[in-house]
């Protein structure tokens, strides 16, 4: 999709369709129609409430006199106090969802009024990115295609470093979206582990990739003892992006689960439906990481994504079965189905050995997070205030939603076990507290966060401002995140 920045009146949009913007509430026309006949209809329509501000409401206008447009179309922008840039890419992908749908030669988008103007372009790009790409990865004809050109009819001032940072952070968000749409068996964790060295040496990221043979070497026994019931044997990347200097680098690991059947502790179908999707967090961390080289950052990271299926052939865990971690914790399994937090126990050893300033974790852990917070928002985590309060800081800025959950030590009971040092479930309260308790145990005193993203990771069903399926949470935020921790550029040698 080509994307333009321009500045002129709204008379002189010439595309196939024009996009305008209403807050809830507002009883007047947008300024930018001001003495023209669509401002009268706007004002009819908005009293009879035939059009509306609410946050991704579309209304196509057809047969205006007056424009050079072909078309309009209203889209509502929620409240006015509440406007920024989460509702930016909510409004971005709502024009994108129900313009994608058909041929689309030009489309223009009247950049909406903002005290920051800059960051809402960079938004309703992404979001415009997000709505044109919809989940139907098999479908013999695509229900969603890009326009030829969109425009961006803005405000005074240079928007283009804006775009490219819209366009770069859509795609990223894609990226992370495919891969948790991608059918399983399309994806077993070696072929997406070459997906990803693919991708990330085009980038100019450095990529490792370890076989069975190297994880052994190097003591995984949780995601040893995860992968042991799949034919599909395991791997794990290690991803490098270091142009921050000398300063240590962030690490973020993601859960990786390809497939998950819950292993001997066997979901229920209906539960299986989704968990092609299992893999979100590492697809995330991946998507961000690759996403940082593409803007330049100047920031190190390291991305560590345990890969893996959950499955239930004659060499599957079982139930009392002991593993030994990379650190030397014995954890005795109590539930397969509790998968996710011995391959992250393995993962974050390794992190933590290699002195990183600060740990994150994303993974689809618990159901009882969704319980507990619905599917909306993360559960945060965290044995450090500072790291947590960045964190929540760039889900503000990035439109995305964290609850930070406590992680109290009378929770440590219940982990306890008689023949090994934890065992991998607790009681029947607090699940997610309990999963959050029992990664703590492999992150010593680094600071870390672990977001339990299993709500957001994911949607059931389609709504103006969302795709069913892989969402893509927490790209956004991960690459604000990044955005606010840059070395400024007189402490970093020029590369």
């Amino acid at each position: 999709m080509n994307i333009k920045a321009a500045v002129l009146p709204l008379l002189e949009v010439s595309t196939d369709w024009v996009v305008l913007g209403l807050f809830e509430g507002d009883s007047a026309a947008p300024p930018v129609s001001a003495g023209m006949p669509l401002a009268s209809l706007l004002e009819r329509l908005l009293a009879s409430k035939d059009v509306s501000g609410g946050l991704g409401d579309t209304t196509p206008l057809l047969g205006l006199g007056g424009l050079k447009a072909g078309a309009a179309m209203t889209v509502g922008l929620g409240a006015r106090a509440k406007f920024g840039v989460g509702p930016a890419f909510d409004v971005g992908v709502a024009v994108g969802k129900r313009l994608g749908s058909k041929p689309r030669e030009s489309v223009a988008v009247i950049v909406p009024e903002s005290d920051e103007p800059a960051a809402v372009v960079s938004a309703l790009t992404a979001g415009i990115i997000v709505g044109t790409r919809g989940p139907g990865l098999r479908k013999s004809e695509a229900g969603r295609q890009p326009f030829g050109t969109l425009w961006l009819v803005g405000p005074e001032g240079a928007l283009d470093a804006s775009i490219a940072r819209g366009r770069i952070v859509g795609d990223a968000i894609n990226l992370a979206r495919d891969l948790a749409n991608t059918p399983p068996a399309d994806k077993p964790p070696t072929a997406l582990a070459e997906l990803v060295r693919a991708l990330a040496t085009e980038a100019g990221l450095n990529c490792e990739v370890w076989d069975r043979a190297r994880i052994e070497l190097e003591r995984f026994g949780g995601l040893l003892g995860v992968s042991a019931g799949s034919d599909r044997p395991p791997a794990f990347v290690v991803l490098e992006y270091r142009n921050g200097g000398d300063s240590p680098p962030l690490a973020l690991v993601g859960k990786g689960v390809t497939f998950d059947s819950g292993g001997l502790s066997l979901k229920p179908s209906a539960s299986m439906e989704d968990m092609k999707s299992d893999m979100t967090g590492a697809a995330v961390v991946f998507s961000a990481i690759r996403a940082a080289a593409q803007l330049g950052l100047r920031v190190n990271l390291v991305g560590y994504l345990a890969l893996t299926e959950n499955m239930t052939g004659g060499h599957a865990m079982k139930l009392g079965d002991v593993l030994t971690m990379r650190n030397g914790k014995t954890v005795e399994v109590l539930n397969t189905d509790a998968e996710g937090r011995l391959i992250l126990a393995d993962a974050l050893s390794l992190a933590v050995e290699r002195k990183p300033r600060g740990v994150i974790d994303l993974a689809t852990l618990t159901g009882a997070c969704i319980v507990a917070l619905g599917t909306r928002i993360a559960g945060l985590f965290t044995n450090n205030e500072d790291l947590s309060e960045n964190v929540r800081a760039a889900s503000r800025k990035a439109g995305e939603r964290v609850w930070q959950l406590p992680l109290d030590d009378d929770f440590k009971d219940a982990l306890k076990s008689n023949v090994a040092d934890l065992k991998n479930v607790g009681g029947k309260w607090g699940g997610a507290v309990t999963a959050a308790k029992f990664l703590e145990h492999f992150v010593g005193d680094v600071p870390w966060v672990h977001l339990d993203i299993a709500g957001p990771s994911w949607a059931d069903s389609d709504s103006s401002t969302r795709d069913s399926g892989g969402t893509g949470c927490f790209v956004r935020t991960l690459i604000a995140l990044f955005e606010s921790a840059e070395t400024s550029a007189s402490e970093v040698p020029a590369s």
